[in-house]
């Protein structure tokens, strides 16, 4: 019976993966961060594994790029600067950070 649970269990966590990657994305695109980034190549800004490579290994990161998505910057990548997204929720930054830097699918 616990066999029977924890395949259960394994399956659902395989089942819901994808489907959450698809949430993230979907969110992205609904705050317009796909009109400047992309998953995997540069388009205004860098791509999401490119940003992920940068802070890999950095505490901080979720907190940095969090402010950085909510206030906008200039100058980390070059001289194109990132607007401000004061209407997306902060929680829905921080989703979409911890996506980046988990290699953003």
């Amino acid at each position: 019976m616990k066999l029977i649970a924890a395949a259960l269990i394994a399956t659902a966590a395989l089942v819901s993966a994808p489907a959450m990657a698809g949430a993230e994305l979907d969110l992205a695109k609904k705050s317009n961060c796909m009109s400047c980034h992309t998953v995997d190549k540069k388009l205004v800004g860098p791509s999401y594994k490119d940003v992920a490579a940068k802070y890999k290994g950095n505490a901080d990161a979720v907190k940095t790029l969090s402010a950085k998505v909510k206030a906008g910057g200039k100058g980390a990548w070059g001289e194109i600067p990132m607007p401000p997204n004061p209407n997306v929720k902060d929680a829905d930054i921080e989703t979409l950070v911890k996506w980046v830097l988990a290699g953003a699918k």
